[in-house]
């Protein structure tokens, strides 16, 4: 919004220098404070609890690509086959699964600021993902005629149909309320995620990538906390090697 605002306000004061207008309206304008949007990852000991309790559930590989990657639940869901690189290891994001306003039925869209991106997920999502076309193929073979899954999306129930939103949602708050921690949303994950990727020495540019965010400013002042975090880790880090160096000398 404030990039939007400064964007219209230098147009503004060139054509009032321009004699075009004589007052620029823009400079009585007060911008509304922008909010942080409220980051709750899982903590260190959620994180190993959730990864055993998803184990044999029917959303495991829903709930552990999400995690370990960031997407959004839409982009899980509107995941397809095409989009799956086994050969390069890569994950191509072009679309999401989305509601139709008004109605009762859902539809591939855009991904939020239209901009598709490719990921590198760890080979563990890719073993994952590999499960899970086996899985498929053998539930397209006992469905027979029954199968349909024209989009050719990558998490499907038995007959190849899409896995709606809602359902997903109220499967995992169910997960997360068992285990304790019922305030826990689906979109936690992606933050999770986002987290983990800064704490374990990811760029913020590659974060903002990975996620699909529009600036790496955004995603930094997002997450900011987590690198403030690390520039303290860094500090107490340079002061322990301080105190050993002299030790040594």
């Amino acid at each position: 919004m404030k990039n939007t605002h400064g964007v219209f306000h230098s147009a503004l004061k060139q054509a009032q220098r321009l004699g075009y207008i004589q007052q620029n309206p823009a400079d009585n304008i007060t911008l509304p404070r922008v909010e942080r949007p409220d980051v709750q990852p899982m903590t260190d000991n959620a994180l190993p609890a959730f990864l055993e309790a998803i184990q044999g559930h029917e959303l495991e590989a829903v709930f552990f690509v999400t995690v370990f990657t960031g997407m959004r639940k839409g982009e899980v869901l509107g995941l397809t086959w095409d989009n799956v690189d086994f050969e390069r290891g890569t994950v191509c994001i072009r679309q999401q699964l989305l509601k139709k306003r008004g109605e009762n039925a859902f539809m591939l869209a855009s991904p939020k600021n239209d901009k598709p991106r490719t990921i590198s997920p760890a080979q563990d999502i890719m073993a994952i993902l590999r499960g899970e076309r086996v899985r498929q193929k053998r539930n397209q073979l006992q469905a027979g005629t029954m199968w349909d899954n024209p989009d050719n999306l990558v998490f499907t129930d038995a007959f190849g149909k899409h896995l709606t939103p809602q359902t997903v949602y109220v499967r995992f708050k169910s997960l997360a309320a068992s285990l304790g921690y019922p305030d826990l949303r689906f979109h936690d994950l992606r933050h999770t995620y986002a987290v983990n990727a800064l704490r374990g020495g990811d760029d913020i540019k590659t974060v903002q990538g990975n996620l699909g965010h529009h600036t790496a400013a955004f995603t930094l002042d997002t997450y900011g906390h987590v690198t403030e975090q690390m520039k303290r880790d860094s500090a107490d880090r340079m002061q322990r090697l301080i105190e050993q160096a002299r030790k040594s000398g």
